[in-house]
């Protein structure tokens, strides 16, 4: 009798998160962070009060595909287990799972990664971002066995972009062109010929396609649009052709308000110059915004309804909704972006900390940033952030004032 063939592609896990639960709670919990949370999200220390946001670091989708990784490894002891680049953007939880035997497969300068070390004996982990159309084939044409966590929120985008696609719109996505996701979210109009995308990073870019897509002022030459935008469009893309009908969504880490303002602001554009019955049959926009995203943004701005005096954000630099978060903060008040605890020199009583939205921005340090006296503190932080990093970068920060938090 002939074998059942073996299954090799999971989406819902193992059915292991009793077994592994523990383990990452023990990992990444803090004792700081839930006294905090339980006492209304405000806590006095001091002569210190720290405020932290409702809403703050792993998100449903990050908590999930952490889940997988570590079931990941547990239902596979023998096996070799690879991750497609990064689970999530946090350095402290990529590194856990390189300690765990996960080996991490970096892209090039170029974000291509190299499978051809890889069997069908192997097991590879999909990260929560995606991975592109052709980096799945290779993949599945490898044979391995294939853990995709690839969140919900961004499976949604792809949906909308494949639909796009699919009926001849350019999918116009808000987003980092170099960035996992957004590489990622493109490649979806390829499963169609002759799919198109366009990724811009801010509403200055929009602009410039919206100005070329009417014949605007300020609208730039077809040479400068193609040199501009030539790395963060389909292969082939001809702007002359392919804006006539366009679809709007976005990387689920932008910032919420951006990314809609982009989706008004080229659909008034459109109707601006061609008539509304024109941009009611060639414009389209759905909502893409990843739901914890907003929360967590919706938090910050509930807080700065009485803005604290300082504002800590914590999460990696490369992490796009905790650069957001960062950003946001400092509309209001004085606020620092804090990659982990390690920042804060509680010899020095110094802050190393990222002061721009640019993710390739280098480090300030600041000396004598605490105010003298009692002060309010608030806390956030990103999506990938761990809680325990969050209770770490706050128990440095007591102990510059000389507080013992006394759990």
């Amino acid at each position: 009798m002939r074998a059942a063939p073996q299954q090799t592609y999971f989406r819902k896990g193992f059915g292991l998160k009793a077994e592994v639960r523990p383990i990452i709670e023990s990992e990444y919990h803090s004792a700081l962070v839930e006294r905090i949370r339980s006492r209304g999200y405000t806590d006095r220390f001091g002569d210190i009060t720290v405020r932290l946001a409702k809403h703050f670091g792993f998100c449903y989708g990050v908590d999930r595909a952490v889940d997988y990784a570590y079931e990941t490894r547990h239902k596979f002891p023998g096996k070799r287990v690879f991750l497609v680049g990064e689970i999530i953007h946090n350095p402290h939880v990529n590194l856990r799972l390189e300690e765990m035997g996960i080996a991490l497969i970096a892209p090039d300068g170029g974000g291509e990664f190299d499978f051809g070390h890889i069997t069908s004996d192997d097991v590879v982990i999909i990260p929560a971002f995606g991975v592109t159309l052709a980096d799945m084939k290779r993949l599945q044409d490898i044979g391995c066995i294939l853990v995709d966590t690839t969140c919900g929120s961004v499976l949604l985008v792809w949906k909308r972009v494949n639909s796009y696609a699919r009926d001849g719109y350019t999918a116009v996505i808000h987003g980092k062109y170099h960035h996992e996701e957004s590489r990622a979210t493109a490649s979806q109009v390829n499963r169609h010929p002759g799919g198109r995308y366009i990724i811009v990073r801010d509403m200055a870019e929009a602009e410039s396609v919206g100005a070329y897509m009417t014949g605007g002022d300020g609208a730039p030459s077809r040479e400068e649009f193609l040199r501009h935008f030539g790395d963060r469009s389909s292969d082939g893309f001809d702007p002359d052709r392919d804006l006539g009908s366009i679809g709007v969504a976005n990387q689920t880490t932008m910032l919420a308000t951006e990314s809609l303002a982009i989706g008004a602001r080229l659909r008034e554009m459109m109707a601006g110059a061609f008539g509304e019955a024109h941009a009611g049959e060639h414009f389209r926009s759905f909502g893409t915004i990843c739901s914890a995203t907003q929360e967590r943004q919706d938090a910050v701005l509930e807080m700065m309804r009485n803005p604290p005096d300082i504002m800590i954000v914590v999460g990696g630099y490369n992490s796009s909704n905790t650069n957001h978060l960062a950003h946001l903060c400092r509309e209001y008040t004085t606020s620092y972006h804090v990659g982990d605890a390690a920042c804060i020199d509680t010899a020095t009583g110094a802050i190393h900390h990222k002061p721009e939205l640019d993710p390739h921005a280098p480090e300030a340090v600041a000396t004598d940033w605490l105010p003298r006296g009692p002060f309010e503190l608030g806390i956030t932080a990103g999506a990938s952030t761990p809680n325990n990093k969050i209770g770490e970068a706050l128990a440095r920060i007591l102990k510059i004032r000389g507080i013992d938090p006394e759990l």
